[in-house]
């Protein structure tokens, strides 16, 4: 099954979300089962009192018109993923595959805002349908909070630039983890149907507000772009640094 969301997870909504989800709910203990859903707080997300290893991905909910059996909709039942109240407008068959397979990402280590991209995620375990071929674009976000800075207006611009993102089309899934509780240095990332989706959601209004905000509230915000590909006849993916030319279509 999976959890319902309007937006990336916002500390003050997560927990009345989770206090109705039909799964237990992360408890604050240290002895808590580290694969229960986290309940993410004010506090929780900088100085979590235990480590948080279900990270769930945050995928876009699909168009009306796709009818995905519950057992596509959900293939790991142990580790449910966020979806979209927001729905995309279209996708193609390919990612579509992508978007099966992404119920199944998740980080391989805490340290993944340390790590380089193509190492920090399970991608070696997201299966395609071999006849597929196709390639997407990927966008990292690598950060660290100012001390003090005030993350409510961040949070709620980032919800609406999220919406608005996934609303005009092209982005499969985001993902974002927790501060390192020694360094503070975050990773966020992004998936997307192809580069031109990306781009064009770069000058909506909700984004470039989100982007201004960031560019106050952050010490550290580094961007890296990278090319995800699948290659007729393979059923696994490849992650690239991105060099140049459009991706996708």
């Amino acid at each position: 099954m999976s959890v319902t969301f309007a937006h990336p997870p916002h500390p003050s909504e997560l927990v009345q979300q989770h206090a109705s989800a039909s799964y237990p709910a992360a408890s604050t203990s240290k002895e808590r089962n580290p694969h229960d859903v986290p309940i993410f707080d004010s506090k929780s997300l900088i100085e979590p009192t235990a480590p948080i290893l279900y990270l769930p991905p945050l995928l876009s909910s699909l168009p009306e018109k796709i009818n995905v059996a519950p057992e596509e909709a959900a293939p790991n039942p142990e580790y449910p993923p966020l979806v979209t109240e927001t729905r995309l407008p279209d996708i193609d068959p390919a990612s579509l595959s992508l978007h099966k397979a992404l119920h199944r990402f998740r980080p391989l280590t805490p340290d993944y805002a340390a790590t380089p991209y193509a190492e920090a995620f399970n991608w070696d375990e997201l299966i395609l349908p071999q006849d597929e071929e196709r390639e997407w674009y990927c966008v990292v976000f690598r950060s660290k909070r100012k001390a003090g800075s005030d993350g409510g207006s961040l949070y709620e611009a980032d919800k609406l630039a999220h919406e608005e993102a996934v609303r005009n089309g092209g982005l499969i899934m985001y993902w974002y983890g927790i501060p390192h509780p020694e360094t503070g240095m975050n990773m966020a990332t992004c998936i997307w149907q192809s580069r031109k989706h990306a781009v064009a959601a770069n000058s909506r209004p909700h984004h470039i507000r989100a982007m201004r905000l960031a560019a106050s509230s952050y010490e550290v915000y580094d961007l890296e772009r990278y090319r995800l590909s699948k290659q007729k006849g393979q059923i696994g993916v490849v992650v690239e640094q991105y060099t140049g030319g459009e991706v996708g279509w």
